[in-house]
């Protein structure tokens, strides 16, 4: 199934897509909801970001190739840490570029999006608690980050974390390509297998430490290959089984 938040005739609404054909879904995934008809073709809706999380939990340094581009040993457990939802934005919205930095990257990553409420749940336990994926970039302001050396400011602007393009469930993600493009240029391509942390062991572990309710989303970390984005670029992130995440670029309006 997949789940897709829209806007139409000045409306939010929650749908599914099936080919190119967009329904209707009364309720939301994350409660009790139904099915209805066909309302419109996909070229006539405004996709939004595919949910409004209570917070977002992202994961450093969980493919190899990205901890040793950084210089960074792999971690021995998962390294966590917060972004705002406010830094969320949908497909084809921009990536505001914004003046405090000048080395602002891209991050392609798969995201998770939880389905119910989840408190130290098993890895064997943990994908019954996950409604579906999507994909994400956790853009970052690179020389704020080393700068601040910590990561709340160079991961928090508005606009830093694109969501989209929607929510696909019943997805095994033990195996999926993550590739990435910035104004046609290939820059980030490999496999969730080169994982670190599986999807099941962050579920678990991030659960072990807080509160997972409906709606909220794991970034799951980013391969090796990340680069700067500049205005006027254009990035496309796409994840097999889910779909392309596009967004342009532009600097700041100051």
């Amino acid at each position: 199934m997949i789940y897709a938040r829209y806007l139409k005739d000045g409306e939010e609404r929650w749908g599914w897509i099936e080919g190119q054909k967009v329904g209707a879904v009364t309720g939301d995934p994350f409660g009790k909801h139904t099915r209805g008809g066909s309302v419109a073709e996909l070229s006539e809706v405004a996709l939004l970001a595919p949910c409004q999380p209570t917070k977002i939990i992202a994961v450093s340094n969980n493919f190899p190739g990205r901890a040793k581009e950084a210089g960074l040993e792999a971690p021995a457990v998962p390294q966590i840490f917060l972004k705002p939802p406010s830094a969320i934005i949908g497909p084809e919205q921009s990536i505001v570029l914004p003046p405090q930095s000048q080395q602002v990257e891209h991050e392609a990553e798969l995201a998770v999006v939880i389905g119910q409420r989840a408190r130290w749940v098993t890895p064997e336990d943990s994908l019954n608690y996950v409604l579906g994926f999507t994909c994400a970039n956790d853009v970052t302001a690179r020389d704020l980050e080393t700068a601040d050396r910590q990561l709340t400011r160079a991961k928090a602007f508005d606009t830093f974390c694109p969501l989209g393009p929607w929510i696909v469930t019943g997805l095994d993600p033990a195996d999926l390509v993550i590739f990435c493009s910035v104004s046609g240029q290939v820059r980030q391509m490999t496999s969730t297998r080169e994982m670190s942390f599986s999807i099941p062991q962050l579920v678990a572990f991030i659960s072990s430490v807080m509160t997972l309710e409906p709606g909220d989303v794991i970034l799951t970390g980013t391969p090796g290959g990340v680069g700067p984005l500049r205005d006027g670029d254009r990035i496309e992130i796409e994840i097999e089984g889910i779909g392309r995440l596009a967004n342009a670029v532009k600097a700041a309006a100051v």
